[in-house]
């Protein structure tokens, strides 16, 4: 039992003073905490309120941990658990907290705090990809407070904070419609679009890539294709592998993004009529390059045989649309596309998401479908027959 002692104080004030076992450290030994107060009846009450909070497991002891040491710690505890392009990507979204933040001791951050930062993300964080000491996109805010209310449970499960304090922080609605109505996103393209340039791209060298594109794969997953994946026989494709870049500068192998990811899709006919094409046109260049052509067997080469990265897809479908003369649009919007035609043409859900590479139909449905107005003009032939006039009925009078 923590005995409460008088102490006298140097300068001749008396407090109250107790120990407290409060646990046991990695090592096993015994962890004590000291704690002063100015009356008894104070010391008393906080000796109980510790050693009902150690009885319930609710204890936080001290720490003069700083917000940068958690995201820290959160980024070690991370790294075993993402791939390093996901890691990349929480260390560039924690770079505005670490900023911030960081100085602030943990256990002393607030709501406040936390709502003050992202008043500061939406108007004062930009350092760059824009004017200096603007607001950066709400999409940009929602990923910074997302890191950080990721790595506020980690404090939690730690028991280095009571709450945490970015759970129930938002960024402010009225921010989101601001930042739409400003930064309007191009729509990916119609049918006909899609179509256009399919024609438009008949003849380039890397038409069958593209068309991967088109059917729904996402570009590392274009770039990742090996010929040992393709079953032409079967008409089938398999997805296991993807090419993607870390910084726009570094080629990063892996496997898909998901266990969903890991599909094997069924060939439309002009896919797998044009991957056999350029399989025929690759062996040609083969010949011609001898010793200098490289087998790295990837259906995604340049002349010589190298891999190309998913920047040289996207470089080269951009000069495309502009020589097919098509609006400019995201080389990954064609996965938008592909997955609105399916699905007003009346895939089911499941399929649809199995298509995508994703565990959650919802998910599909909500981000990647975008029905445009002619789409949804077989709701207009509905309609017709609810609103319309029956045969015989009188006419309206003027």
């Amino acid at each position: 039992m923590a005995e409460i002692r008088k102490v006298q104080l140097g300068n001749g004030q008396t407090r109250y003073r107790f120990v407290v076992d409060v646990g046991r450290d990695e090592n096993g030994r015994r962890k004590q905490l000291t704690v002063t107060r100015d009356t008894k009846a104070e010391a008393k009450a906080e000796l109980a309120r510790l050693q009902h909070e150690r009885r319930t497991g609710q204890l936080i002891l001290p720490s003069r941990m700083t917000v940068s040491e958690l995201l820290d710690l959160y980024m070690e505890h991370k790294r075993a658990d993402v791939e390093e392009s996901t890691l990349v990507g929480y260390r560039n979204a924690l770079v505005h907290a670490h900023e911030r933040l960081g100085h602030i001791r943990l256990q002393e951050l607030t709501e406040d705090h936390v709502e003050e930062f992202v008043s500061w993300l939406l108007t004062g964080a930009r350092r760059r990809g824009g004017e200096k000491g603007t607001g950066l996109r709400t999409t940009t805010a929602d990923g910074a407070l997302g890191r950080l209310r990721a790595a506020l449970r980690l404090a939690m499960r730690k028991r280095l904070v009571a709450r945490n304090v970015a759970e129930y922080v938002t960024v402010p609605r009225m921010a989101r419609k601001a930042d739409r109505r400003a930064n309007e996103r191009a729509k990916p393209w119609d049918v006909t679009e899609v179509q256009t340039f399919v024609v438009g791209i008949r003849d380039d060298r890397l038409f069958a890539p593209l068309l991967l594109g088109l059917m729904g794969l996402r570009p590392a997953e274009v770039a990742g294709l090996r010929w040992d994946d393709i079953d032409f026989q079967a008409g089938t494709l398999a997805v296991a592998n993807t090419r993607t870049m870390i910084g726009n500068a570094r080629v990063l192998e892996k496997d898909t993004k998901s266990e969903a990811g890991e599909r094997t899709l069924p060939l439309p006919e002009p896919v797998r009529l044009a991957l056999m094409n350029f399989r025929v046109l690759q062996e040609a260049e083969r010949a011609t390059m001898g010793s200098y052509y490289l087998d790295s067997g990837y259906v995604f080469v340049d002349l010589l045989g190298d891999a190309m990265s998913t920047r040289q897809l996207r470089e080269h479908a951009y000069s495309l649309m502009a020589k097919v003369g098509l609006r400019k649009v995201r080389l990954y919007d064609a996965r938008h596309s592909c997955l609105t035609f399916l699905a007003v043409n009346g895939v089911q859900d499941t399929i649809l998401a199995a298509w995508a590479g994703h565990t959650n139909a919802s998910f599909t449905k909500r981000v990647y479908v975008h029905p445009t107005a002619a789409d949804m003009r077989t709701a207009v032939v509905h309609l017709n027959a609810l609103l319309g006039v029956s045969e015989g009925a009188s006419e309206v009078p003027m």
